[in-house]
């Protein structure tokens, strides 16, 4: 096991019993994957949440009370964090959780739902968006799930609709053909069934999905299927590491498929590993700003980053959106203080008032322009319907050169396409 006690260090005098959080303490759970299938993502988005905690708490915390957090790496092992979880409901009184993957967090949204925990996740499976589980498609109820950016049906469907503008745009006869790509787990499995179907709406041909695991490996052989059935547009559903892997592969053997993927599929590191192979992939970004763009809230960004133990680094994409994550409980956390005091039920009133007083176009204070305008209501944990869809280029050699340097260099760069907002379907809920 890999674990990790993290506490602001004024709080640390106050643990005079292990385990137990102080008076003037708010005990959260953190789960990351630093070490797991999933980890080349999960550092970037682990460590922009537990920087931002340690930040807040440098700054005032909660109204003068301290987020006293406990980040454990659970190394995308399902039973890991579901064990974690019960310790920490058992042992520290946990109020909240910034949680990870699809596996754990579905698995964990009944638990979370009994003791009245607002969860807020990495993973954006649609059937966490549904708090009464009343939706035609939904599966369950998950009345204390959140999570900040559009779900992954969603995303997909704004890459789908995308890729149908771009289709149109170029003048191409016919229907244009989409594929699924990902491994059979829960997480790339989420958008799949929802995608697919809007994708024939919009007049794609659906082809059978390619399977290829999170893990990374010689993707030749999915690669020289894709050439075969020759898909004009795969949705990589994977996390970046696998997809790093496929890319190359799928160069190698003369590929001309254009590849879009979620938004743990492709990143500024994975342009870095794959090099002119990711040139032109399409992806979600779940922010308005991405690290080097000039934003109100960019000052704050950098502050929290500044403060960490490596400062002056560059960030990726899921560093920003792990802070916005964080600074949502933060908010929502600051309603239930003056609304009652900071419990479970509490905050998960707070992100309906603060949704409410904000006309469904919440945006924490500090990060404007980065942290897109979301809203959640009793009856709708979809919190953001928009997506950002932008395209990575690389046009030369990345090989033994940091990120930093490759953008300041223009060998990578992320150019930003367009802003989809999606209809709020209800039909869409839950699923």
């Amino acid at each position: 096991m890999h674990h990790k006690r993290t506490l602001a260090a004024a709080a640390l005098a106050a643990l005079a019993l292990p385990g137990l959080a102080a008076a003037d303490e708010i005990p959260v759970g953190h789960i990351v994957d630093f070490t797991g299938a999933t980890s080349g993502v999960g550092v970037s988005f682990g460590s922009g949440i537990a920087d931002a905690m340690n930040w807040i708490n440098a700054n005032g915390g909660i109204d003068g009370d301290t987020l006293a957090f406990e980040t454990y790496d659970y190394a995308y092992q399902a039973p890991r964090a579901v064990s974690t979880y019960r310790r920490w409901v058992a042992q520290d009184h946990i109020v909240a959780v910034q949680g990870w993957g699809t596996a754990d967090t579905e698995a964990l949204a009944e638990f979370v739902a009994r003791d009245e925990i607002p969860y807020w996740s990495a993973s954006y499976s649609g059937a966490l968006t549904d708090p009464n589980g009343t939706g035609p498609r939904s599966t369950k109820a998950a009345p204390y799930n959140f999570f900040y950016g559009p779900s992954y049906s969603d995303g997909c469907r704004a890459l789908v609709q995308w890729a149908s503008e771009d289709w149109a745009a170029r003048g191409e006869d016919g229907a244009p053909t989409f594929v699924h790509m990902g491994d059979n787990h829960p997480y790339p499995n989420a958008p799949k069934e929802a995608c697919g179907e809007y994708a024939e709406e919009l007049g794609f041909e659906v082809l059978p999905a390619i399977n290829y695991t999170l893990a990374p490996g010689d993707f030749t052989p999915q690669c020289l299927t894709l050439k075969e059935i020759g898909a004009d547009y795969a949705f990589l559903a994977n996390t970046a590491g696998s997809g790093i892997s496929l890319m190359t592969a799928c160069a190698t053997v003369g590929v001309e498929t254009q590849f879009m993927t979620n938004v743990w599929g492709f990143d500024e590191n994975a342009m870095r590993a794959a090099g002119e192979a990711a040139d032109g992939t399409v992806f979600v970004v779940r922010t308005g700003t991405v690290w080097g763009d000039d934003a109100p809230g960019m000052e704050t960004v950098r502050a929290i980053s500044d403060a960490s133990s490596r400062p002056g680094e560059y960030r990726l994409v899921h560093y920003i959106t792990g802070i916005c994550s964080a600074f949502y409980m933060k908010e929502a956390m600051e309603w239930a203080h003056e609304n009652g005091g900071v419990t479970g039920p509490n905050i998960r009133q707070g992100m309906y008032a603060m949704s409410a007083a904000n006309d469904g176009a919440w945006v924490p204070v500090g990060l404007e322009g980065v942290c897109l305008p979301s809203g959640w209501t009793a009856e709708d944990h979809r919190g953001l319907m928009t997506a950002r869809i932008y395209r990575g280029h690389v046009n030369g050699s990345t090989e033994g050169q940091e990120i930093a340097e490759l953008i300041n260099s223009g060998t990578i760069s992320l150019e930003f396409l367009e802003e989809i907002t999606l209809e709020r379907r209800p039909e869409w809920i839950g699923y």
